[in-house]
């Protein structure tokens, strides 16, 4: 009833721990429906017939957890899977559905919204779970797909170590589309199509330089070593559910749109990946910059997202009408402009020079050539929302608006003068104006550190 059927049976069969298209065949999840969003704490001021946060929560489950269990508005795992670990036998139905919110919210939580503390629930699943006959009208493969998003975002800083997000989709992504990189033994396979993989775990003996090495392998794929259409085998066609094929799921694979969960906003640009869809890659557009949205995460204050992001939630709710169309052909796959574009612009290779060995001359396929030049899909673009934050506070420097920034400045330099061996006064032309730029652009001074609070 709440859509997370086949999800469950993968949990079940799954080692315990980019596409909408991938959502739906990897595992399950419905993609079209309402988008997951709300609030995150303060159920009672912005929901209809909402309770104060632990008030509805011992109201559902029929339980409180301890303070030593709660974390600010997260209990932890351990305590979830002690407390609901297995419904009694002869349990009547509302101690069922108890149950059974409580596994959701740990399925959703571990699984699919898994953050990198990996040991705590968050209780922003409180109104989800409170109408169960409602869960299944929700797109849930596109809040697993932003939320996947922006972990691999995040990854990608130089000071972040640990991924998070629904890893299973991710490997599951890998092993399907490079079978260069699939382990052995896994060729039987059944519906979700993640399930292929349930068992697996990668040894830890393996010796060397492991990123090295599979820099290197990744490095030395040739072109027919990738699959851009592997649902389409008659083998997988015979385990699709039939749900995944509706008509109103399978137009949301090609509709460029924004994907939402909570705070959460990102890009759903299948015009970068037509091949995926059986088109051919013309050369790309620019991509949409959204490191303002990158930068919200729900900290700060609980806010009803619907409202305060309205713009980009009212793009899902218009998903219908930016769908892509375009030509199918038999051999999908990059355009011969878009290879010699890639080639004298794209990065190419991630080893160096000396661990590669050959003059990486790599010809343009012949097939490029044949398969003609694409066409970039017509589509309304958004406007980009860059992160101006840095640029427009270093503007304020020395104006009236950034003054309270800077009256830290006035008061030290007068403790400092007041405390001097000779209690002289202060020097004037030491506060004024033409002293702030030189101060705020010396990084790792007092000024960085004042401005924190602002960010």
């Amino acid at each position: 009833m709440a859509g997370l059927y086949h999800l469950a049976r993968l949990n079940d069969r799954w080692f315990r721990l980019d596409e909408a298209l991938d959502m739906a065949y990897q595992l399950g999840l419905p993609v079209d429906g309402r988008y997951v969003s709300g609030c995150l704490s303060e159920f009672h001021i912005y929901i209809q017939g909402g309770r104060p946060a632990w008030e509805w929560f011992q109201e559902l489950l029929g339980v409180i957890p301890p303070p030593s269990q709660v974390q600010k508005y997260a209990v932890n795992c351990s305590w979830f899977q002690e407390t609901f670990g297995e419904c009694p036998e002869g349990a009547d139905d509302e101690t069922v559905r108890r149950y059974a919110r409580a596994y959701i919210m740990i399925l959703l939580g571990t699984q699919r919204f898994a953050d990198k503390s990996g040991n705590c629930i968050h209780i922003r699943w409180l109104p989800y779970v409170a109408r169960l006959e409602e869960m299944g009208t929700y797109s849930w493969g596109s809040a697993a797909l932003a939320w996947l998003y922006r972990c691999m975002c995040r990854v990608a800083n130089r000071h972040v170590v640990k991924l998070a997000g629904p890893l299973q989709l991710l490997q599951s992504w890998i092993f399907w589309r490079f079978p260069r990189f699939r382990p052995e033994r896994y060729e039987t396979f059944g519906w979700p199509l993640a399930s292929r993989w349930a068992g697996y775990n990668p040894s830890g003996s393996e010796k060397g330089p492991r990123v090295q090495m599979w820099r290197l392998r990744i490095d030395r794929l040739q072109d027919r070593e990738f699959i851009w259409m592997p649902y389409s085998s008659p083998d997988v066609l015979q385990v699709v559910h039939p749900e995944v094929l509706e008509p109103r799921h399978m137009a949301l694979w090609r509709s460029v749109t924004s994907l939402i969960y909570f705070a959460v906003i990102e890009w759903h640009q299948i015009d970068r990946v037509l091949p995926q869809f059986g088109g051919v890659q013309p050369c790309l557009n620019p991509a949409l910059n959204i490191d303002f949205l990158i930068s919200k995460d729900g900290r700060g204050g609980d806010r009803w997202f619907p409202y305060h992001l309205q713009k980009w939630h009212l793009y899902w709710d218009d998903r219908a009408e930016t769908v892509l169309r375009f030509d199918v052909v038999a051999d999908p796959g990059p355009s011969h402009e878009f290879l010699e574009w890639w080639s004298q612009y794209g990065k190419r290779f991630l080893s160096p020079d000396m661990q590669l060995g050959d003059p990486r001359a790599v010809p343009i396929p012949v097939e490029a050539s044949q398969r003609g030049p694409g066409r970039v899909p017509d589509m309304d673009r958004p406007e980009d929302v860059p992160d101006r934050r840095r640029v427009e506070r270093r503007s304020r420097v020395g104006t009236r608006r950034s003054q309270r920034d800077w009256n830290w400045l006035e008061h030290a330099m007068d403790d400092h003068h007041d405390a001097g061996p000779a209690g002289c006064c202060r020097s004037s032309h030491l506060t004024g104006p033409h002293l702030y730029p030189e101060i705020a652009d010396q990084p790792g001074t007092l000024s960085d550190q004042q401005s924190l609070p602002h960010l």
